[in-house]
């Protein structure tokens, strides 16, 4: 029995986020019983649109073995910076733009300062999360929130376009992931420091890297936030950033990064994570009863990814 379990132990960790997605599916269509209206399949698709793309640029963070707590914040900042240029310039084009730029210059210094300060990136995504907060508040320059007409949102607020930045930006990750050398010394980086730095990796570079291509994600997740909501305050994308975090566990991701990171996380965790929230929120539970149900969950997803690990690993 011992035999049979250690020999599919890590085929049951790998499948176990494809499992998880359908058995959320199926719970979320028993709890609505059926009752699946098109605005229901619109706010989940609006939720997914924004957390799968976020989640795709953080998967390079992720596969160095670091992650940013601060992607939230930069995406409220963002959006908020978006806004400002639209009302200052009538184009969605000017605020596109505004938002990708706000989102990779912000990642950019996330990197940049912990590169130059030899910091571990998460102590630099804390202080960025501070600052960040504080610059929400300047942008809102003592008002409660700030928007755009609904009418400009309108225009860009369609499934088509939706659809189109999801998985352009997907196809271009996976892409520079799965076929270019990023994607490998990302994951080689992790896995064993040492010998990629004898190798001749820098560290630094291959971060300031990662943190780009997630400052895309975060961009063009504050320009769908704009259009799906186009008054913003300061609780603006507040939960983004944990529900990365769980999405790319519920994915499958592991936590250190390494060999085992896969960029189909990104998808399958956001739409796990959409799907959870709509399950508890049909049930009635409170936010509070929310965040702990998804604290739960997340431990025990992550004790099931840990399953297939070896026991023991070669020292680095």
């Amino acid at each position: 029995m011992n035999l049979l379990w250690t020999k599919h132990k890590s085929t049951v960790a790998a499948s176990a986020p494809v499992i998880g997605l359908i058995l959320l599916a199926v719970l979320y269509i028993v709890v609505m019983q059926g009752d699946i209206t098109p605005y229901n399949l619109n706010i989940i698709v609006n939720q997914l649109m924004i957390t799968a793309v976020i989640s795709t640029g953080a998967i390079f963070i992720f596969s160095i073995g670091a992650f940013d707590i601060s992607l939230g914040a930069a995406t409220a900042v963002s959006a908020m910076a978006g806004v400002l240029a639209f009302n200052a310039s009538e184009s969605l084009l000017v605020m596109f733009l505004v938002c990708l730029l706000v989102g990779v210059l912000i990642s950019l210094f996330n990197s940049i300062l912990a590169a130059l300060l030899n910091l571990p990136v998460f102590v630099t995504t804390i202080a960025m999360l501070s600052v960040l907060n504080s610059v929400i508040e300047m942008l809102l320059g003592g008002q409660s929130k700030l928007s755009i007409s609904s009418e400009a949102a309108a225009s860009a607020d369609t499934l088509l376009v939706k659809l189109s930045i999801l998985i352009l930006f997907f196809v271009i990750c996976l892409f520079i992931f799965r076929y270019t050398p990023i994607g490998r010394q990302n994951k080689f980086l992790s896995a064993n420091p040492v010998s990629a730095k004898q190798t001749g990796l820098s560290r630094s570079k291959l971060t300031i890297i990662a943190f780009a291509i997630a400052g895309i994600g975060i961009g063009l997740a504050a320009f769908l936030t704009i259009v799906r909501a186009p008054v913003l305050s300061k609780t603006t994308a507040s939960s983004v950033g944990m529900d990365v975090l769980i999405a790319l566990v519920f994915g499958g991701m592991p936590l250190s990064g390494g060999a085992r990171s896969k960029i189909s996380a990104a998808l399958v965790g956001a739409t796990s994570v959409v799907l959870l929230n709509q399950v508890l929120l049909a049930l009635g539970f409170s936010s509070g009863v929310n965040q702990i149900a998804k604290g739960v969950l997340f431990l025990v997803v992550v004790f099931v990814a840990s399953i297939g690990f070896r026991d023991k690993l070669l020292p680095r």
